[in-house]
């Protein structure tokens, strides 16, 4: 055989790239890769339709006509649209009172929840004392408590002041049991914050307050955000507390409660979307602002 011949028979490393035994993307290792990748899509997706499924049957079901809501199985694309009971639902004996109460009380309970827990979680973040782990353990442990053992107690206590079956009664409960949470993701989200910032801050002029005004706080932003998040959608869904501390001024959801076992079928649907959509566009507006700013604290 001539060398011309023998350089033909023998493949070329082209060729050998070429098999494909031995291309990358047929490895054992790349095919394990895939199937992880692709095991760990399909869970992403059956968690999104176990969440998203019945989000968009209470929301349909709310927008089509009272009798439809009785049909099963439910169609998945609504034959008629119609507010009709969402209007019988918002026409109700003090929905509309009660809806207000529940904006006022999640107002003030973030509001509130903000003020106090920020501070603290800023002190944890910034300052070294002793018993700080511990300090941050009894933090967490306040919510071990159960709401029925300190619910006379408190109906005792807001009697006493005057306070009792009013938003104010309720939107001081709800602050109790948002701030340990608000405290902890604050002070995580300071500790990213880097301490250089703060101290060329304090060198060019700054005083502490403005330092942490003017630097820290524009970075901690994404934090106080996840904070609100937590905040309001505790606020909006909690329902013991509103029904143990009041019982003409009623929240939404203890108003809902009351009403659950004598309502038809269209006023349960109506009052679970009245329930759910607030919190579902609060947590999307302040999603888009907290992954707008997540990457700066990250860096």
């Amino acid at each position: 055989m001539s060398a011309v011949e023998q350089a033909q028979a023998e493949p070329g490393p082209e060729a050998a790239l070429a098999r494909p035994a031995d291309r990358p993307d047929r490895s054992p290792a790349a095919r394990r890769r895939r199937r992880v990748r692709a095991l760990t899509y399909a869970v992403a997706v059956l968690l999104s339709l176990f969440v998203l499924v019945p989000i968009y049957f209470i929301t349909v079901t709310a927008f089509t006509p009272r009798e439809v809501s009785y049909d099963f199985p439910k169609p998945f694309i609504p034959g008629t649209v119609s507010a009709e009971t969402v209007r019988f639902f918002a026409d109700s004996t003090g929905v509309t009172a009660a809806l207000w109460r529940s904006v006022v009380v999640a107002a003030l309970t973030l509001v509130l929840s903000t003020l106090l827990g920020a501070p603290a979680g800023y002190a944890l973040a910034r300052f070294a004392f002793r018993g700080k782990s511990t300090y941050r353990l009894l933090i967490l442990s306040t919510r071990a408590f159960p709401i029925v053992i300190l619910s006379i107690p408190l109906a005792v206590t807001f009697i006493t002041w005057g306070i009792y079956d009013t938003t104010y009664s309720v939107a001081l409960m709800h602050t109790g049991l948002a701030l340990p949470f608000t405290i902890l993701i604050t002070s995580s989200i300071f500790v990213s914050v880097p301490r250089d910032l703060e101290e060329a801050a304090r060198t060019l002029g700054c005083t502490p307050l403005g330092a942490f005004v003017k630097v820290v706080l524009p970075l901690a932003l994404p934090g106080l955000a996840a904070a609100a998040i937590f905040t309001f959608v505790l606020s909006w869904n909690e329902v013991f507390a509103a029904v143990i501390l009041t019982l003409r001024q009623r929240t939404l959801p203890a108003l809902v409660l009351a009403a659950l076992n004598t309502s038809p079928l269209p006023f349960r649907f109506a009052a679970a979307w009245f329930m759910l959509a607030p919190s579902l566009v609060v947590i999307f507006v302040i999603r888009r602002y907290l992954l707008g700013l997540w990457g700066r604290v990250a860096r």
